[in-house]
């Protein structure tokens, strides 16, 4: 990235933008940590003399095989860290969850809550979350017409998971593994896994109130 566009960035005056029937949506991209991060599409203005990018240009030059999304997690108030999760390539769940990360079909996890915890402070523990219909559990209801595919079977913390059969009433929602398994088996339809900030999602699970805790912000990185 260049200076000049690099300074651009760090001062929040680079935007995606998406047109649709009812407007205007615009999503920040923000530089942190030597990453680039595009955040979801929201109903806010852009700020005066921002530079604007088409969404889909900005979302095209993810390479399937490197898609990297994250959620912020906070609680209490405050944001308390970051979950990278890398997505298994080309799969439809995948495509969901960056779908559902950036806001390109009108619904984001921004602001979602995490739902319950299975199996606390035992092996196998896990936490279930990405109701963004309803944000109660029973919504979530898939964004793409077939989410069959070819997906992993995992027993290691850190897998992300399919909440509900393909069609579900409930199968946008995801679940976080945090503890291995011990008993031998596995779970199926994992379709990504935690590279960064797990312990933001153990931290979270030991909270008193799970449904406390919040998706405060989610989105994508970006390749420079």
């Amino acid at each position: 990235m260049r200076e000049p566009v690099k300074r651009l960035v760090e001062a929040g005056r680079v935007l995606a933008v998406q047109e649709d029937q009812d407007g205007r949506r615009s999503a920040r991209i923000t530089l942190q940590d030597g990453q680039l991060y595009l955040h979801p599409l929201l109903r806010q203005p852009p700020p005066s003399h921002a530079h604007t990018l088409q969404e889909s240009e900005v979302v095209g030059v993810l390479e399937p095989s490197c898609t990297l999304a994250f959620l912020d997690l906070g609680w209490a108030g405050s944001t308390r860290g970051r979950v990278t999760i890398r997505l298994t390539p080309d799969t439809p769940r995948a495509r969901q969850f960056v779908l559902l990360c950036t806001g390109q079909r009108g619904h984001t996890y921004r602001n979602t809550k995490l739902l319950e915890v299975w199996h606390k402070g035992q092996p196998g523990e896990y936490v279930r979350g990405g109701d963004y219909e309803s944000n109660d559990g029973n919504g979530g209801a898939s964004l793409l017409p077939d989410l069959q595919g070819q997906y992993r079977e995992s027993g290691r913390a850190g897998a992300v998971l399919c909440c509900d059969d393909p069609g579900g009433p409930r199968s946008a929602q995801f679940i976080i593994t945090t503890r291995d398994r011990q008993d031998g088996r596995q779970w199926f339809d994992a379709f990504g896994d935690v590279v960064s900030g797990l312990d933001v999602v153990r931290a979270a699970v030991n909270h008193s109130d799970i449904t406390e805790v919040t998706v405060v912000d989610c989105g994508v990185v970006l390749p420079l």
